[in-house]
């Protein structure tokens, strides 16, 4: 399990071949990498500004992280979010998840994009091209699709 928050970009085939190297208990790795749109709701942005408290940040992130161990039989997890200023096309977000068989690495990985959408201490503010901010709340679909994992809490056991 690995969580880092940082302001510097992040390289995909870098992290998941640090994550999986010399490891053969792994059959399955998926990846999600989130990027800044270039638009929010019709209306073009230039940047989006995303701020944490630090220490606290990485503390929640890791307790989710490991709540994912819990629930399904991974290998191996990555979670590396951006902060700071970001240009639309910039990566913000990477969650990687390992595991023997590719079902429990998949809903493991939407889970955890789930709660990094809903729940996660960051706050995001859009800027359009005049310079003028807007904060960002979480959308109604994402705070349903969350839900879903109060309901749905699979197990180990359940493979």
């Amino acid at each position: 399990m690995a969580v880092r928050v940082q302001e510097a970009d992040f390289d995909l085939s870098a992290e998941v071949c640090a994550l999986s190297a010399s490891r053969t208990d792994i059959g399955a790795i998926v990846t999600f990498t989130g990027t800044v749109r270039g638009t929010a709701h019709g209306s073009p942005i230039a940047s989006m500004s995303l701020e944490h408290y630090p220490g606290m940040t990485e503390a929640e992130l890791g307790r989710v992280e490991a709540e994912a161990h819990r629930r399904w039989p991974l290998e191996a997890s990555l979670i590396v979010h951006r902060v700071g200023t970001l240009a639309p096309g910039d990566n913000i977000v990477l969650v990687v998840t390992a595991s023997a068989h590719r079902h429990a690495a998949f809903e493991a990985a939407e889970f955890l994009m789930d709660y990094l959408k809903t729940r996660a201490p960051f706050w995001k503010k859009e800027t359009d091209a005049s310079g003028v901010g807007h904060w960002v709340d979480a959308r109604e679909a994402d705070t349903t699709a969350e839900a879903r994992w109060q309901i749905n809490a699979p197990s180990k056991a359940a493979e």
